[in-house]
């Protein structure tokens, strides 16, 4: 009976938790539907963490929400839906898998970070941290600023990565849900905790799958002959 008076009366962060872990396992899959669940998810965790007074994860989540229409953006015209030239480009994979097109070969394939890429994102997240630490030091009655802010910046830069494939983002995923498991057991939010804790175990599955991902891409994709 006080398991159910629990539940009922923290139902809305049960039910962000389920909605989360669904949303990882969408991630690993690469499937597009990551994104409607990620709207659904950072807007329940919007209200979980404005009540539990983490301003900075807040803020963080209508990050997500943003970047969850984007990001769903960008995967669909990486599948060439909506992109400029898309026929173009339709016609040349036409001519090459012989006149057979797929959903594996449109699209938005997942690559490597590169290296200019990454001192960029370093730099965005020094800049991040730091900035953020200091408004929630200063301005709010946060109760681990340092924590908060390394969460919340390493977290945008993660988000980013996703939405542009790039494979490394699941080690930045691994840092932030170890952190995050730590933090939010201080707090008692625990099925927040047990959430955070699936998407740790997940995200070591996602650099797994990811991974075969590269090394199976498309044949015809890495035989394409240069340009005379």
């Amino acid at each position: 009976m006080a398991v159910t008076d629990w539940i009922m009366n923290n139902w809305l962060e049960v039910f962000g938790a389920v909605s989360g872990i669904i949303y990882v396992f969408l991630e690993i899959r690469q499937n597009i539907w990551l994104w409607p669940v990620g709207i659904v998810t950072s807007a329940v965790y919007i209200i979980v963490f404005f009540t539990s007074k983490f301003y900075a994860d807040m803020s963080l989540q209508g990050y997500y929400l943003a970047m969850s229409c984007i990001g769903w953006y960008w995967w669909l015209r990486g599948a060439g839906q909506g992109a400029q030239g898309a026929g173009h480009r339709a016609q040349n994979e036409e001519q090459k898998t012989g006149g057979l097109r797929d959903e594996e070969t449109e699209r938005l394939k997942v690559t490597r970070l590169k290296p200019v890429t990454g001192l960029l994102l370093t730099s965005v997240f020094i800049l991040l941290y730091a900035g953020t630490w200091y408004i929630l030091s200063r301005f709010t009655d946060s109760p681990v600023p340092e924590w908060d802010s390394f969460i919340t910046s390493l977290s945008v830069i993660a988000t980013w990565m996703l939405a542009r494939k790039v494979y490394e983002h699941w080690y930045l995923w691994i840092a932030v849900n170890a952190a995050s498991v730590m933090i939010f057991i201080a707090r008692g939010l625990y099925p927040t905790v047990i959430l955070y804790c699936v998407y740790l175990a997940m995200s070591f599955a996602g650099l797994k799958v990811w991974k075969k991902s590269i090394s199976e891409e498309p044949r015809a994709v890495r035989r394409e002959p240069h340009a005379s």
